[in-house]
């Protein structure tokens, strides 16, 4: 199993960027599809991003055009960059491991083998 750490949350205006980074250790990351997930308080938890072992990306319909998720397989690491950022996007931020279904990028949160301890991501007005 792969153990996964965020970092890169924070406090910052809408309009403003953040870029979240997700260092994994353990089993061989390029194996693994990886997303972002988010929870705002009193919701469930929403699929942000995915990408898999090749680069394939998908993304929820709300951040399409803002943020982009990529991976470095050398650094172990899967980054999301938020441009634009709203005031509907303060959440805490997840990052998972697994989760794909034949091979794609979309990540279903109930196949997640993996998951991050989350990141706060606040968007002032």
């Amino acid at each position: 199993q792969v153990q996964l750490v965020e970092s890169g949350g924070g406090l910052v205006q809408a309009g403003g960027s953040l870029r979240l980074s997700c260092a994994a250790s353990g089993r061989a990351f390029s194996d693994y599809a990886m997303g972002w997930f988010r929870q705002a308080p009193g919701k469930g938890r929403e699929f942000v991003a995915g990408i898999n072992w090749s680069r394939i990306t998908s993304y929820g319909d709300s951040v399409k055009g803002r943020f982009t998720i990529s991976r470095d397989n050398a650094k172990n690491t899967v980054y999301l960059q938020m441009n634009n950022l709203k005031p509907e996007d303060t959440a805490v931020y997840y990052c998972a491991a697994g989760g794909s279904r034949f091979g794609g990028s979309y990540v279903f949160s109930s196949d997640v083998e993996s998951w991050g301890q989350g990141t706060q991501v606040t968007v002032s007005s």
